[in-house]
């Protein structure tokens, strides 16, 4: 018997999907789901390059399965390169949903997040 996928990497941003962010078709509008793995990439590369960070890119996204009001949207992240100034992070997010214990991966991304010091210059990451 197979087991069901499971998320990869570290439980970063856990929010409810409200009525609010629903797009015309009466989905959660996927700007909303990007906007909230951009928060998750931003908190895990901050606490890794121990200061600000700003994302620097984004790759390809496809939504696999729409978010519902009432499920609660589970980012994971994972970092998966760390260079001189940069932190590069696989992201997955999945919907709990509601009212239930099933996992739904709804996308993935890779985010590449830039360290910057004071002055907004970027600046090396921690070793």
């Amino acid at each position: 018997m197979n087991e069901a996928p499971r998320p990869t990497g570290e439980l970063t941003l856990r929010t409810l999907a409200m009525p609010a962010d629903l797009n015309a078709a009466g989905d959660i509008f996927g700007g909303w789901v990007m906007a909230q793995m951009d928060l998750a990439s931003g908190i895990r590369a901050a606490e890794r390059a121990k200061g600000r960070v700003v994302t620097a890119a984004v790759n390809e996204m496809a939504f696999a399965m729409p978010v519902k009001i009432g499920d609660t949207l589970c980012i994971y992240t994972d970092i998966a390169k760390v260079g001189r100034t940069s932190i590069t992070l696989t992201v997955e997010a999945w919907a709990q949903r509601y009212l239930s214990d099933q996992m739904d991966k709804v996308t993935n991304a890779t985010f590449v997040m830039v360290a910057l010091d004071g002055n907004g210059k970027p600046t090396p990451v921690p070793g």
